[in-house]
């Protein structure tokens, strides 16, 4: 296949380069050119669009209408509708469900985590959010949590590459699973739950990587009981955030920016991304999409319709980050924590995994794998 290239402003693992980037294959060749400042990127030559890495999203429900716990081709359609936005890879994830509707979408993603079908983001694996949280800390989860095993959770495995596994560790026998869960390769992070600041620290310690959307579905922080979101500020190298200015207060994602090394972005999306407003499912949910949030009848949020390129504006252009930092919260970061050298950077040897967008930080084009995505239809 012959090379291709672009020129532009182009973010490396470095800093920024005006020059071009060569990919053939599905991966980067090459990247040449020279050094810049942030400043040029923003305010220099208008003609030369912005060259950023693919967006990772560890935390995807649905999207155009479908959900993952479908099953069928669900997944296939909210990866084509979340890569129209800037998503070159996602974890497909569950919710808390009876282990036959798990399963069941699981089976759906047997084949698509191995084979990206054309037009569609990478699906890397399974974000299984539950079963195996607090009920007493359920959120928009249905009320089906268990008690986790590792013979369960090796099954599902078995069934769909699991990447990362969300699960209280007050709840019995779920602190004594993290580690061994982390020797089988899983990565851990802790969410859903009622725990205690203690809890935390102790999960951290046996190996736990991160929170499921910070300050969202835990205990909050109070100076006598840190609580949950306490031992994340305190101790956390990495942690899910929500940032579509909804779920969580721009003061409290600050707090967050601060103490958080790796901070990252998820949509936490459901079937509503990219719809109009109206009822769409979550798991066993019905939830309802307006007013630019999605809630069960009782008022409760209930996932996002926010999309990474959303997620990237929201940062930059409200948070007041610079661009290079936010997009290594969109990319970079997740993909670290995931353990992939070869996505969320651009480099030669890396998937040709990229954005291309103009100075408003739109998107002008979306390439995974060295396929350029056709954005006529982004919702």
């Amino acid at each position: 296949m012959t090379a291709k290239h672009i020129d532009g402003f182009i973010l490396t693992p470095s800093g920024f380069i005006r020059g071009v980037l060569e990919h053939q294959d599905g991966r980067i060749l090459r990247i040449d050119g020279h050094a810049t400042s942030e400043y040029e990127v923003r305010h220099g030559a208008q003609d030369l669009p912005l060259i950023l890495p693919g967006f990772i999203d560890t935390h995807v429900h649905g999207g155009a209408g479908r959900d993952t716990m479908e099953g069928g081709d669900a997944a296939i359609a909210l990866a084509k509708l979340h890569v129209r936005h800037g998503t070159t890879s996602l974890l497909a994830t569950t919710m808390t469900a009876p282990l036959d509707e798990i399963r069941h979408a699981l089976d759906a993603l047997t084949t698509l985590c191995r084979e990206r079908p054309a037009g569609a983001a990478r699906v890397l694996g399974v974000h299984l959010e539950g079963p195996y949280i607090n009920p007493g800390k359920l959120g928009a989860q249905p009320d089906f949590p268990r008690s986790a095993t590792l013979d369960e959770i090796r099954a599902l495995h078995a069934i769909a590459p699991i990447r990362l596994i969300t699960l209280a560790p007050e709840v019995p026998g779920n602190l004594d699973l993290v580690a061994a869960l982390r020797a089988d390769g899983f990565q851990v992070q802790i969410g859903h739950t009622l725990g205690t600041y203690e809890d935390g620290v102790a999960a951290l310690a046996r190996g736990a990587g991160g929170f499921t959307h910070l300050f969202n579905a835990m205990t909050g922080l109070h100076h006598r009981e840190p609580g949950m979101v306490g031992a994340a500020l305190a101790h956390a190298q990495y942690a899910e955030v929500i940032p579509d200015l909804l779920h969580v207060h721009p003061g409290a994602i600050r707090v967050a920016l601060r103490s958080i090394p790796c901070l990252f972005c998820v949509t936490d999306s459901t079937a509503a991304a990219g719809m109009p407003d109206g009822e769409y499912r979550l798991g066993r949910h019905r939830v309802t999409k307006c007013l630019g949030g999605v809630r069960l009848p009782d008022g409760t949020l209930a996932g996002s319709t926010l999309t990474m390129d959303q997620a990237l504006r929201n940062l930059v252009l409200k948070l007041g980050l610079e661009i290079e930092d936010a997009s290594r919260r969109v990319s970079t970061h997740a993909a670290d924590y995931l353990g992939l050298d070869d996505r969320g950077r651009l480099a030669p040897g890396a998937w040709a995994d990229f954005v291309v967008m103009d100075r408003g930080l739109q998107l002008q084009r979306v390439v995974v794998e060295g396929e350029a995505i056709d954005l006529a239809n982004a919702g």
